[in-house]
């Protein structure tokens, strides 16, 4: 196992996948919270962090699979942030047997159209490279950044977005990811999992769309909560782990 991870508490796992852009310290609040009363496992995504950079196209789900399998993890509950609650989508949608619930947290997915609004602006942030500098603002200083961007979190979420960017344009030999086909958004009425949808009031209006796909999911409840962006892993903290918490113990 290449990946790196930790652990932390005991009791019915909890997998947190951490969103692109940043690696697995964006969880340094939550984490421990959760590892109160459960296994917590958090690791960095291939070409992330302090895992090694990608070599060839990144297969995240044979990942996925491979840290299960060292971990020896059955039955987990899967929590997934950004781009790393389309994995957790797709991994529930690919293991339905190793997955009993599933958190997605302002999730993208796989096959959704996305606005010209919001492909534009990744487009610009990409035109900037490679001055790392101005792409990291940029991405920063986006809508849906607003309010991690004016919080005493800021200078911890740069300090992961460069060194994100840096591994991206030193260290990575392969861009391509390779999802599972057909596309998530297909297949959405296939999860079996019980699903927990949270999102912040401050997001690109793509969210509240993707939102609205994942009412096919058959077991399914969604939070909103008010004034969190995307990163409401680090401006919500306490409040994202406590309805984590509560929907790990609900019937």
């Amino acid at each position: 196992m290449d990946l790196y991870y930790e652990i932390a508490g005991e009791g019915s796992p909890v997998v947190l996948i951490h969103s692109p852009g940043v690696d697995s310290r964006e969880w340094k609040y939550v984490a421990p919270l959760l590892a109160k009363t459960n296994k917590v496992v958090t690791f960095d995504a291939r070409g992330c962090g302090r895992s090694p950079a990608p070599l060839s196209p990144i297969r995240i789900m044979d990942d996925l699979r491979e840290l299960f399998d060292h971990l020896a993890l059955t039955k987990v509950t899967l929590v997934g942030h950004s781009m790393g609650g389309q994995a957790a989508t797709e991994f529930t949608l690919s293991y339905p047997d190793l997955v009993e619930r599933l958190v997605l947290i302002a999730p993208s997915l796989s096959g959704f159209a996305y606005s010209p609004e919001f492909t534009e602006w990744m487009a610009q942030i990409n035109s900037l490279a490679p001055d790392l500098g101005k792409m990291v603002e940029m991405s920063l200083n986006g809508p849906n950044y607003r309010i991690a961007a004016a919080s005493p979190h800021r200078d911890f979420l740069r300090e992961m977005t460069v060194h994100y960017m840096t591994k991206v344009f030193t260290e990575w030999k392969s861009f391509e990811v390779v999802w599972p086909q057909p596309p998530a958004i297909e297949r959405l009425e296939e999860i079996a999992a019980t699903t927990l949808f949270i999102h912040g009031t401050v997001e690109w209006p793509d969210m509240l769309r993707v939102a609205e796909q994942f009412k096919r999911v058959p077991s399914h409840r969604f939070v909103q909560i008010e004034g969190a962006d995307h990163m409401l892993t680090l401006t919500h903290a306490e409040e994202l782990a406590g309805l984590i918490l509560r929907f790990l113990t609900e019937e």
